[in-house]
């Protein structure tokens, strides 16, 4: 298994991607939505794709489809649809019915439009209206040169009426389909993932595994609602993933899924890292570890460093982890860290990233390990 690193302008916040590839970061994730809006699909494809745009030639990229924006743009972050119990974000009152503005909406509801053709966003740098469709998307996905790419989905909120779920995952189906079609016009030597949806509707997931597996899809992703907790997210993957390892039906035949890679979609925190892995999840991408650096908070093996406490303040000589080689703990200590972090230089994003992106990948060496030596 590996940890995937988020870099959505398609740049790590606070590190060069140099800094993330001697931390052994090999895939990386890049969002279409922000891509598309800036600096747009003509001019990344104008410089050669992503990975020369990026001058990262040999490192592999992945980039999603823009289906969470449509979440977000309704909701803000799965956190703040949690905490209002799925109140929407910018809705005008009368379209509290559905999350999304659908065809027969004005233009005073959600900048978010979901019709059977696909989603029309209303920009956030300028406000003028963004089509976005399974084709489009796919096209946009190709120009940039992405190594795996990811099919238009609509991302349900956690609170959301069974009916409009079951709409939602049906909808999601066909756009998947029509991705699917487009990307096999043109394969060139990218792969497409599905991106499993259902909720925590155990049939509406085992409805959607089925029906995606059986398409010739190179990998599986695990998308939509993940449940409002741990807890949640591991009955969900305690309960699914054994559907990973029994054979699918294909218009070609049998499917064998166990041959597959199966990624987790914006989950990648150390505890659900463990029970992904022992669940048979591949690899997991999340803005966790940078996030984390850009709030003060260091990652070790003895658990969280919170480098504003003034306890940190005369530890000479400790490095943030004693047993991590990155450039950041061979050369400075948790004292000279916590006085970056609280004369707010920037210099602490960029020592506290590369450490924290090094810890992951440290991290998810040590799960390899442990499978290689029988012991999950």
């Amino acid at each position: 298994p590996g940890y995937v690193a988020v870099a959505t302008n398609a740049a790590l916040k606070g590190v060069d991607f140099r800094d993330a590839d001697s931390s052994n970061q090999q895939l990386i994730f890049c969002n279409t939505y922000h891509l598309l809006l800036q600096p747009g699909t003509d001019v990344v494809e104008g410089a050669g794709g992503l990975h020369k745009f990026i001058n990262r030639p040999r490192g592999p990229l992945i980039t999603d489809s823009g289906g969470f924006q449509v979440f977000s743009l309704a909701y803000g972050s799965v956190h703040e649809e949690l905490s209002t119990g799925g109140e929407l974000k910018r809705a005008s009152a009368s379209s509290k019915k559905s999350p999304y503005a659908h065809s027969s909406d004005s233009d005073s509801g959600p900048p978010v439009k979901v019709t059977e053709e696909g989603v029309v966003f209303r920009s956030y740098r300028d406000g003028r209206k963004i089509p976005l469709t399974p084709e489009s998307t796919i096209r946009a996905q190709k120009s940039f040169g992405a190594d795996i790419i990811i099919p238009l989905d609509e991302l349900p909120p956690y609170h959301i009426d069974p009916k409009v779920l079951e709409d939602s995952v049906e909808r999601t189906h066909r756009w998947e389909a029509r991705s699917l079609m487009e990307h096999l016009k043109d394969v060139r030597e990218q792969a497409i993932y599905c991106v499993i949806h259902g909720g925590l509707d155990r049939n509406l997931r085992k409805k959607s595994l089925e029906y995606l597996t059986s398409l010739p899809f190179d990998g599986y992703a695990i998308g939509g609602s993940l449940g409002k907790n741990g807890e949640e997210l591991m009955e969900l993957l305690e309960w699914m993933m054994p559907m990973m390892n029994e054979d699918g039906n294909g218009s070609d035949g049998r499917v064998n899924r166990r041959e597959k890679p199966r990624h987790l979609l914006g989950i990648a925190d150390e505890p659900s890292i463990l029970g992904a892995v022992k669940n048979g999840i591949d690899t997991m991408d999340s803005c966790y570890p940078t996030r984390l650096s850009r709030h003060g908070t260091l990652l070790s093996r003895e658990g969280k460093v919170h480098i504003k406490s003034g306890k940190y303040s005369r530890q000479f000589g400790v490095p943030i982890d004693s047993e991590c080689g990155c450039s950041t703990c061979r050369n400075y200590d948790r004292a000279y860290l916590w006085h970056l972090f609280k004369a707010k230089e920037p210099l602490f994003m960029q020592l506290a990233t590369i450490h924290n992106i090094h810890y992951m990948n440290d991290f998810m060496k040590q799960q390899r390990q442990l499978i290689l030596d029988g012991k999950i």
